[in-house]
């Protein structure tokens, strides 16, 4: 096959669905064929990225007071069915366990959709005093949803193989309203990292977390204008401690009961990165969570092979040693055929190194982010390839946030949010009325995402409804 044809295989990025789809396979991240539906298989290569993207979560959370743990998979009947607001959200996702080989269970077992219900039994027995608090857990996880609409890998899946969840357990419930504040700041940073801006907003109260007092959510912007959900935070009240129990003593002896959060990431945060980055050469990794960070490319001719090829091994060995992630390619490839390869493959950074550069004492250095070529000294390509790590990152992000406000539409009128969201996110006045937002839905034919966490308040406007005057703006957008 020639390179041409080649490079034509991967569908142009503005036909994102196909775009996505096939890159998934073509950059090894992956394999859909798995015989379950809403099932996928992580290929090597892209639970690399996964690792990467999670050592930051991780890190964050690590560093902010939070402790990994795990809990079981399995839910008795009995715990789960506690909490009837969070299990009417659930009831027609949840895959049960009935038996245990050919003999029926006494008590059916869910597979967890999340994993309230499993861990918050657990926190009626450690939590007993002030002193016990606050409480902040998480654990990465996979969770199972019966998903019926259609399913898409790591976007709409039956198992979300990466689920973070954390929850915490306070003494007010001011306490847990700060927690929510600061988890949707972590998880602002988590996504700063990975190069994507966000919106940020609150629910409106007929699309908040089962269960919860509200919800707060972060959302990124798709290629195609629709929204994706990359993270939620749900201040769940004493409601759960009500339901499972959960009591304190606190400093005056009385018996409380505790306030709590919990907050979620999945694998969609991998699907935002990828898909805002990406362009129609197939992935443009930030350099944080690529699995090949430079990918060296020997310039071989008859002439001065051996010296080239050592040069090659010494700048990978010089690099390995400060951490960066290196491959050379020493195949029989031509270096067309390499270059498609490792942009396909999302590598920030290709050095290419011949004879004449060893004559020069220099690699020639291709950013994947823009394609510029420029000529790092050997003897300072230890600094060269970190200083040039930190202007793709910094770029992509830029050139990410600019693309989202240029998909943020200010509208009056309901039928210019109709027009406007079919290329991205629309803001629209809103009296706060549930009869008002559920109407408007219907008008537009699309749903509240939220209100903006970041409102300005300066204006009174009319909501298109009722006409109430509000300083309120909501977004509006179509949703995966």
């Amino acid at each position: 096959m020639a390179e041409s044809e080649k490079e034509a295989a991967l569908p142009p990025k503005d036909e994102f669905s196909e775009w996505y789809n096939e890159l998934l396979w073509m950059a090894e991240i992956m394999d859909v064929r798995y015989p379950v539906k809403g099932l996928y298989v992580w290929y090597p290569f892209g639970f690399a990225i996964r690792r990467n993207t999670y050592n930051i979560i991780r890190e964050i959370l690590d560093n902010s007071g939070h402790q990994e743990a795990l809990f079981p998979l399995l839910i008795p009947e009995n715990e789960f069915m506690k909490e009837a607001e969070h299990i009417k959200g659930f009831e027609d996702e949840v895959y049960w366990v009935t038996h245990g080989g050919r003999d029926p269970l006494d008590i059916p077992l869910a597979l967890r959709p999340t994993s309230e219900t499993a861990i918050y039994p657990m926190y009626k027995i450690w939590v007993r005093s002030h002193a016990d608090l606050p409480v902040k857990i998480y654990q990465i996880v996979n969770t199972f949803r019966y998903e019926t609409k259609h399913t898409r890998p790591l976007i709409r899946l039956r198992e979300i193989t990466s689920f973070k969840e954390a929850h915490t357990v306070h003494a007010t419930w001011e306490d847990a309203e700060a927690q929510v504040k600061e988890a949707v700041r972590l998880y602002t940073e988590i996504y700063r990292r990975l190069g994507v801006p966000v919106l940020r907003s609150r629910r409106p109260d007929w699309d908040k977390f089962p269960g919860a007092d509200y919800t707060d959510a972060l959302d990124a912007v798709m290629p195609d204008g629709k929204t994706l959900q990359i993270g939620t935070v749900h201040h769940l009240g004493d409601n759960f401690a009500k339901t499972f129990d959960i009591k304190y003593e606190a400093a005056d002896g009385e018996q409380r009961y505790a306030h709590q959060t919990c907050y979620g990431i999945s694998e969609r945060s991998i699907a935002a990165t990828i898909s805002i980055h990406g362009d129609d050469k197939g992935l443009v990794l930030p350099p944080e969570i690529a699995p090949v960070q430079v990918v060296i490319i020997p310039i071989i001719f008859k002439n001065g092979a051996e010296e080239v090829l050592a040069a090659c091994k010494d700048v990978k060995e010089r690099l390995t040693k400060t951490g960066v992630k290196v491959e050379i390619d020493a195949s029989d490839l031509r270096p067309g055929a390499k270059y498609y390869k490792w942009e396909m493959k999302g590598v920030p950074l290709r050095l290419e190194i011949g004879p004449r550069d060893l004559q020069n004492n220099v690699a020639v250095a291709v950013r994947r982010d823009t394609g510029e070529k420029e000529q790092i000294l050997l003897t300072e390509i230890e600094a060269g390839v970190r200083s040039r790590f930190e202007a793709i990152h910094e770029n992509l992000y830029q050139k990410a946030k600019a693309e989202l406000e240029n998909r943020i539409f200010d509208c009056t009128e309901l039928e210019e949010v109709k027009e406007k969201i079919q290329d991205g996110v629309a803001t629209i006045p809103w009296c706060r009325k549930r009869e008002c937002g559920l109407a408007m839905e219907d008008v537009i034919g699309a749903g509240i995402l939220g209100i903006p966490l970041e409102q300005k308040k300066d204006r009174k406007e009319k909501c298109p409804i009722c006409g109430e005057e509000t300083e309120t703006r909501v977004y509006v957008a179509r949703t995966y």
